[in-house]
């Protein structure tokens, strides 16, 4: 089955006193590329969690996002609690600066609420303690949900991209059946049209030499054939489908494929030497490099 590298899930949960939600997306990469914007207070959340990953996932550049709320807290106010003996330092420290301001005549702008919460000290978050051992499980076990609706979404694109990169299989295996159909056509036309150069030649020169006539015949030959492009094509297209058919994660492979039909096919627009096989010569470059688009996007 073909996996594609794009993907996206979105899930949230609940469990140890907290909600929270998840957020995965994933574009094609090289490599498995993980990105996480993670609670930092959590204890080896993201060790874990990019341990699961990797396991999970092949290749692809992801980025995971998760946002933790203590149940009847806003987010962003995990454990936060006032320390009062701050508060105090803090307004006194402010009454103390404005007084000074205005025995030299500055007027300084009204402080706000949020402009005393940032000083330092002010909000503590060690008043409250968090099981964040008992979080951290809840969290993982809810990890295998998100990653299947994840991977469903990735086996959705997996079948659609099956699809499109069977069809252009099967285009550029009918276009190698041209190719071949073109070049037999060719041999008959390029053996007339060198019987009668040859004539030309002989009937302009005395003493021909026949041992290097035939060497540049032969090289000649050997240069214009084809053959050897379209039966190497021919499988490519062989293997193509095999890797099709393998459950496994075949996107390199597969893009290691991808070069070598468009090294051949390069090579038989080179040796043409005919209209009608260089158009499906070209033809062939097009739907292999359509091909190639897609084939960036299997895992």
């Amino acid at each position: 089955m073909t996996i594609s590298m794009t993907g996206f899930a979105a899930r949230k949960g609940q469990g140890a006193g907290h909600s929270w939600a998840w957020d995965i997306r994933s574009v094609n990469g090289k490599g498995l590329d993980l990105r996480m914007r993670l609670p930092d207070w959590i204890d080896g959340l993201e060790l874990a969690l990019r341990g699961e990953l990797s396991k999970a996932l092949g290749r692809g550049n992801v980025a995971l996002s998760l946002k933790v709320t203590r149940d009847g807290m806003g987010e962003g106010v995990e454990g936060l609690r006032l320390n009062p003996a701050a508060l105090q330092a803090a307004l006194a420290a402010l009454r103390e600066v404005e007084d000074q301001a205005m025995q030299i005549g500055v007027t300084l702008g009204q402080a706000t609420a949020a402009d005393v919460l940032a000083l330092r000290g002010v909000l503590d978050s060690s008043a409250v303690e968090v099981d964040t051992a008992g979080l951290r499980g809840a969290i993982l076990a809810d990890l295998p949900a998100l990653l299947a609706d994840f991977n469903a979404m990735r086996a959705s694109e997996g079948a659609a991209l099956n699809a499109v990169i069977s069809a252009q299989i099967d285009r550029i295996a009918a276009l190698v059946a041209e190719a071949q159909a073109a070049a037999n056509a060719r041999q008959t036309e390029a053996a007339h049209a060198l019987r009668e150069a040859i004539a030309k030649i002989l009937a302009h020169t005395e003493a021909a030499d026949e041992v290097r006539l035939a060497q540049e015949l032969a090289l000649l030959a050997v240069k214009n054939d084809v053959t050897e492009e379209i039966d190497r094509l021919t499988a490519h297209v062989a293997a193509a489908r095999a890797l099709m058919a393998d459950p496994g994660q075949i996107g390199r492979k597969f893009d290691f494929l991808v070069q070598e039909f468009l090294r051949e096919a390069n090579t038989l627009c080179s040796k043409a030497q005919s209209i009608a096989l260089t158009r499906v010569g070209l033809d062939l470059k097009t739907v292999i490099d359509q091909m190639r688009e897609q084939v960036q996007n299997v895992e």
